[in-house]
């Protein structure tokens, strides 16, 4: 996925079994932030700096949804341990992270599995993706999303 490219829909299930679809948030920035697991470091980090950010980003007309392969017990024990205040999506078979270019091939201490790529897509009112944030700074993440999304009004 590129900048000016419509974002895919989608229908995925949060952590309480609710269905969460893009088209429902048209006329707002949605922050559609992909990352590899729930309660590992890094994805904590994020989540965290998103948490603690939201209020600006909400009153910014700003919607995170967060994404990950992980089921839906998995996503409410880890949005309820860190208080998180913004869906988390199960994308359980990939399918969603694949249409996002962001479920690779990746390497770790010699060994090759497939998994999400730490990848965040801005979306702007119309359902266009805005921009694509591939380098996330998992402590100041909120920061690149509002220098994004501030920088272009």
């Amino acid at each position: 996925m590129n900048v000016h490219d419509k974002a895919p829909d989608f229908e995925l299930y949060d952590s309480d079994g609710n269905i969460i679809s893009l088209k429902n948030y048209k006329g707002k920035f949605v922050v559609l932030y992909f990352y590899p697991k729930d309660m590992t470091s890094g994805c904590t980090k994020e989540a965290c700096n998103l948490r603690d950010n939201y209020e600006i980003l909400h009153r910014n007309n700003i919607v995170v949804l967060g994404v990950s392969t992980d089921d839906e017990e998995s996503h409410k024990k880890f949005r309820d341990m860190h208080s998180l205040p913004f869906p988390l999506l199960c994308d359980t078979d990939g399918k969603i992270s694949e249409k996002y270019g962001v479920y690779k091939k990746k390497s770790f201490l010699g060994k090759s599995s497939f998994g999400i790529e730490r990848t965040t897509f801005i979306i702007d009112l119309k359902g266009m993706i805005h921009s694509v944030i591939t380098k996330v700074d998992v402590e100041n993440h909120n920061e690149q999303i509002l220098k994004s999304i501030l920088s272009a009004s």
